[in-house]
């Protein structure tokens, strides 16, 4: 045989069987890499530790009217971090959310009651004042291109003063007038702040209003075109605007959806007290961004989830009346909220760095 026949190379046979290789860039991730990747799971994970603690440590947790107090407590910080989670996704945040409850409140109580009109006047005029604030912030952090933090900063301090300042000068006091007795009260009463019966446990209304904003909220990032719209802008907001993402749209409309939170939990306060403390609502605003942190969504935007929140805000819950129950001294109650807070975006940091490892 020739050497040139011995070169030749063989036609027609059949490549050698055997493992497939593949290089970084085309290796599928593991289920599990998939799931810790999921930026709920983190959350999830401690709402569960934290509530296993407390049935531990604080035998009344375990009785059902104390798990509906726990939910209700939850369901006013979460129906707010809902809003304030997507507008985080889409890469802003807003510190007036907190003053802005109590500015929608104060809107609806005074010009009912000081102009004797049926409260349901009050309801949509202070609607339409939280979907207007809403709209301020968001035309100011899009025309002007400052931060939002700086905006709503700003918003944050001309809603307290105003709350504190027309209160007084139109009530002569701090708070409303109570408007229990006017028209439309208990129609009102019935939709934003009434109880219904469980196996014999009273529950707030605000709960099943919380469980369906959450699954709206979810089926709108998931599953339609305005939830690409708030991680693309999230994610980075010239590439968004490039391949024809609204994006001065999706922002202004993610600060009113804050805004409509914001009215919502107000009608909350007002139809379950009767009169709205004017000062109330400072400090609140992050407690609604801490739980979108704890519930996986970054600080950075075009990260997150509408699930998140839910199990973060269920976690300020459970340790708020937990404590309580426990019997501990509340006082550390926002120190256990900032070990809580710290140690999530530390699990949140290693559940992402597990999913995106090779």
């Amino acid at each position: 045989m020739s050497m040139a026949q011995q070169a030749e190379p063989a036609v027609g046979r059949p490549p050698a069987s055997g493992p497939k290789q593949t290089d970084g860039r085309t290796a599928r991730r593991s289920p599990a890499l998939r799931l810790l990747a999921r930026p709920e799971v983190g959350v999830f994970l401690g709402a569960v530790a934290v509530l296993v603690f407390f049935l531990i440590t604080a035998p009344p947790v375990r009785d059902g009217s104390s798990m509906a107090n726990i939910l209700y407590q939850s369901s006013t910080i979460g129906i707010m971090a809902l809003p304030v989670a997507l507008l985080m996704i889409g890469g802003e945040f807003d510190l007036s959310s907190g003053v802005a409850v109590i500015s929608s409140a104060l809107t609806a109580s005074m010009l009912s009651y000081q102009l004797t009109l049926n409260v349901w006047t009050g309801v949509i005029v202070a609607l339409i004042v939280s979907l207007a604030i809403g709209a301020f912030n968001g035309w100011m952090v899009v025309k002007t291109g400052l931060p939002s933090f700086l905006v709503t900063l700003g918003t944050f301090l001309i809603l307290q003063g105003a709350n504190l300042a027309v209160t007084k000068l139109v009530t002569g006091n701090v708070a409303t007038d109570d408007i229990s007795d006017m028209d439309g009260f208990d129609q009102a009463k019935a939709l934003f702040a009434s109880t219904f019966d469980v196996g014999g446990v009273q529950v707030k209304i605000t709960i099943v209003w919380w469980l369906v904003f959450a699954a709206l909220a979810t089926w709108v990032l998931l599953r339609t075109r305005y939830g690409n719209w708030i991680f693309a802008v999230g994610g980075n907001k010239d590439s968004a605007r490039a391949v024809g993402v609204p994006v001065r749209f999706t922002k202004i409309s993610l600060f009113m959806l804050v805004g409509f939170g914001a009215w919502f939990v107000g009608m909350h306060n007002l139809f379950s007290f009767n009169t709205v403390q004017s000062g109330e609502g400072v400090g609140q605003e992050l407690i609604y961004i801490a739980a979108a942190v704890i519930g996986g969504c970054l600080l950075t935007g075009g990260y997150g989830s509408a699930i998140g929140p839910v199990f973060g805000a269920f976690m300020f819950g459970m340790v708020q009346q937990g404590i309580v129950y426990a019997g501990w001294n509340p006082d550390w109650f926002k120190a256990f909220l900032g070990v809580m807070l710290l140690g999530a975006v530390l699990i949140n940091l290693w559940v992402q760095r597990t999913a995106t490892r090779r």
